[in-house]
């Protein structure tokens, strides 16, 4: 088992101990998407430490979003709540790049690629991906590489 699904069923007995509720339902949540990702596909398997994070990333993606959509439409409370669950799987992710560090891992990129305009943005995003690895968002990165190309 990967150390990161272990660290999350271990928290998960913790919080069920103390009757931590959100926390309790949040790593529930995380634990089952990762169970139906080990179960998907022709035959199950053990997923990494790098596959359990991405799922961890992919399940806080959807609390942001939903946070979003609940405070647009004026549902404070549920918006709160997404937004809590959120920052409980931010705990078992990497620490997110700041904009400087970004900003100069894009420039770096676009100096490794010789990319010249926007229609070199596909060659910068796939090198700037492999170096931000789940520490910054894809938007996050193209919004940069789009204004230092642009």
């Amino acid at each position: 088992m990967s150390d990161l699904k272990e660290q999350l069923r271990t928290d998960l007995t913790t919080a069920m101990k103390a009757r931590d509720e959100l926390r309790t339902a949040t790593l529930r949540m995380v634990l089952a998407a990762v169970s139906a990702e080990e179960v998907s596909g022709k035959e199950s398997r053990e997923l990494s430490d790098d596959e359990v994070q991405a799922v961890v990333r992919r399940e806080a993606k959807k609390r942001r979003e939903a946070a979003e959509a609940f405070g647009s439409a004026g549902r404070a409370e549920q918006a709160a709540r997404e937004q809590a669950e959120g920052e409980v799987l931010a705990g078992y992710l990497p620490a997110q790049l700041d904009d400087a560090d970004l900003t100069a891992i894009v420039a770096d990129a676009i100096t490794r690629t010789g990319a010249s305009g926007m229609k070199d943005m596909g060659k910068v995003m796939g090198a700037a991906n492999g170096v931000v690895a789940g520490r910054a968002e894809g938007a996050r990165v193209a919004a940069e590489v789009r204004r230092q190309l642009g």
